[in-house]
């Protein structure tokens, strides 16, 4: 395993890795991508400059959004971010389609060339097409992304993307995914011409799966949560292999910490989501995503301290990495309180300096008149606060009870934090996966290969007709299988998974509810209520209805790697050093530290304790107690004498 330091130039960032694993890219055969480019493009405001088309009379969809506001009680914060796009950049088109889809206003020739005559003259390199009704008939938004070939090199047409009602929200992911076009576009033919015709180059789209780079420079904003979605799915291979039924995944890196559920081993998937702001309608998979990473900065807020959420990110980076960093962050308490070696080097290309941590947190200690291990104490129990918080939202939502979950901890910094985030929620088990430093890239070699589309259906269970369920799931399928087939999966490996959005008439939200052949009513029936009850402690005899079709279909990997053997096992039992470190209640405790890569498989170890890897480090907490599984997985009992 490899691991490097971010780069500005994502290419090189790929050829360094590479490199640390002593490989040139003409010896890679397949490369498994994951990447924050989108999200950091989106939350930067890094964003082209777009055209958007509407039907006549609905060019102001952008500004009216939902009633809803950002803040309830914050009248100087706006109700809505800035639209996408302004309105000058916004034309409409003299055509229409009723409700059920049929043709009320035609779009004519002369229409077309009108509007591209017109998008030609804005100058923008890439057009949003969002129509009234496109849902049901697409016909319309196809005829004008014909009419703009040669005018822009990138269309977004809103019924390939997100064939739902709910206009603001589809227009607004066109027009994000359109403004996304010309960057991804151009990265991943950067990309591509780099590599050559002998690497393969998969994409890891954000409702955990792998897709072609081809159909990602189309669909740009599936790339939205890749990274957080790649770690998530990694925790639920381990998740299935370990056979843990209720598993948080909580991935702590520099300036983001990231929490989703895992019931029975499969991943969550929400289609409603929003980034800077903006509202998403896009599966992704459901993460709860704050502020509060490693490289948090902490401050004095008036009688209190805020951790977060903005960060030193990798350059600077904390003060303890020596590179310019001279504000306190969460690391820098973490090697004061001497879970961190000063003089370590993480991958060996930062070298910890304990000095500087401590040159940091002198102000800070001082405003409050306390030591700096206090006030490194106090920033680690503000940062786990902030985790907190984010831990109990994800597991409401889902209607799971944290106490009868497995914590999954990884990312650099997760592992330092996990038992301390369980104790506070009784949570009594904790899993620190193998390669927890590296765990997202893990989830990209894991990963399927594999296409989703929702569609509205409608269906209500006084006129059940598992008929017309059933034909549309199949032409759903059939869609989807293309891409696959073009990229070489083989028909009869495929495997294709149903699901409906079910809700009670008159409900605003639905539910996933799995559905399976012959979709039979009462067999439904009995799935939606359970899963009613669970989430919401309700189920009634009312009618319902299936809202929307999900449909996946997914290729396994060509090699499974989720089972790696303990090749790189030990025999070291003895620790490394023996070293001072500070724990709540401002105890100092001696404390042994352990190397990872060197601890057999079945050791065990009774809190206090430290175990390092070359990235990350685990901490185990006065009375817990951490064991070695037999895939060199680390498990810690939260209470001692727990397994």
């Amino acid at each position: 395993m490899g691991k490097v330091l971010s780069q500005t130039d994502p290419v090189a960032g790929i050829i360094a890795a590479c490199g640390s694993v002593g490989l040139e890219l003409s010896d890679v055969s397949d490369i498994m991508h994951g990447t924050t480019m989108a999200t950091n493009a989106i939350v930067e405001g890094r964003l082209a400059p777009i055209a958007l088309i509407a039907t006549e009379g609905f060019a102001e969809v952008l500004d009216i959004g939902r009633q809803n506001r950002r803040e309830l009680y914050k009248m100087a914060v706006t109700p809505r971010p800035d639209p996408l796009v302004p309105r000058n950049r916004r034309l409409e088109a003299r055509q229409r389609t009723d409700a059920q889809g049929a043709e009320i206003t035609a779009l004519t020739g002369a229409e077309i060339a009108r509007l591209a005559r017109e998008v030609k003259a804005l100058g923008v390199e890439s057009v949003a097409v969002s129509l009234i009704h496109s849902y049901l008939n697409g016909d319309h938004e196809t005829r004008i992304g014909r009419g703009l070939e040669g005018v822009v090199p990138f269309v977004a047409l809103s019924h390939q993307l997100n064939p739902e009602p709910r206009e603001y929200e589809r227009t607004n992911s066109t027009a994000m995914n359109a403004a996304l076009m010309p960057l991804v576009a151009r990265y991943l033919k950067r990309l591509v011409d780099r590599l050559g015709s002998q690497t393969g180059l998969h994409m890891f789209h954000s409702a955990g799966g792998m897709a072609s780079a081809d159909s990602i420079s189309s669909r740009p904003l599936a790339l939205a949560l890749s990274g957080p979605a790649a770690g998530v799915a990694a925790a639920a291979s381990v998740a299935r292999r370990l056979n843990l039924d209720r598993v948080i995944s909580f991935d702590m890196g520099g300036t983001t910490t990231d929490v989703s559920v895992i019931v029975d081993g499969k991943v969550q998937i929400d289609s409603n989501q929003r980034m800077a702001g903006y509202p998403i309608r896009q599966m992704m998979v459901a993460v709860e995503t704050i502020g509060a990473g490693g490289g948090s900065i902490a401050r004095r807020d008036g009688t209190a301290v805020r951790v977060g959420p903005d960060s030193a990110g990798a350059n600077p980076g904390p003060a303890c990495y020596g590179l310019g960093g001279t504000q306190p962050t969460v690391a820098d308490a973490n090697i004061i309180l001497g879970y961190i070696e000063s003089g370590r080097e993480l991958g060996g290309t930062v070298r910890l300096d304990i000095k500087k941590a401590e040159a940091a947190f002198a102000p800070l200690a001082k405003a409050f008149g306390t030591s700096i291990h206090d006030a490194a104490l106090g920033v680690r129990r503000v940062a786990n606060a902030n985790m907190a918080r984010a831990l109990r939202r994800v597991t409401v939502e889902h209607g799971v009870d944290a106490r009868a979950c497995t914590l999954l901890a990884f990312g650099g910094a997760g592992p330092m934090h996990a038992v301390s985030l369980a104790r506070e929620f009784g949570i009594q088990n904790v899993v620190v996966p193998r390669f927890s430093s590296a765990f997202s890239a893990f989830g990209c070699m894991t990963a399927e290969m594999s296409y989703a589309e929702q569609r509205p259906l409608h269906l209500q269970s006084g006129v059940w007709s598992a008929n017309d369920l059933s034909e549309t799931a199949a032409r759903m399928a059939e869609r989807l299988t293309d891409p696959l087939l073009k990229s070489g999966c083989a028909r009869d490996r495929l495997r294709v998974e149903v699901a409906g959005l079910l809700r009670y008439t008159g409900q605003s939200d639905a539910v996933e509810v799995p559905l399976a052949a012959p979709y039979d009513l009462a067999a439904v029936d009995t799935a939606f209520k359970a899963i009613h009850q669970r989430l919401y402690g309700f189920a009634t005899d009312e009618a319902w209805e299936v809202d929307t079709l999900r449909v996946t279909v997914s290729a396994p990997p060509k090699q499974d790697v989720s089972a790696l053997a303990t090749d790189a096992a030990g025999t070291a039992t003895e620790p490394v050093a023996i070293r001072k470190c500070w724990f709540e209640g401002g105890s100092e405790l001696d404390t042994p530290y352990f190397d990872r890569d060197q601890l057999p498989v079945d050791w065990k170890i009774a809190g206090p304790a430290i175990i390092e890897d070359a990235w990350s480090t685990i901490i185990v907490d006065p009375g817990a107690t951490a064991w070695v599984d037999a895939h060199a997985h680390l498990h810690i009992a939260v209470e001692a004498g727990r397994k």
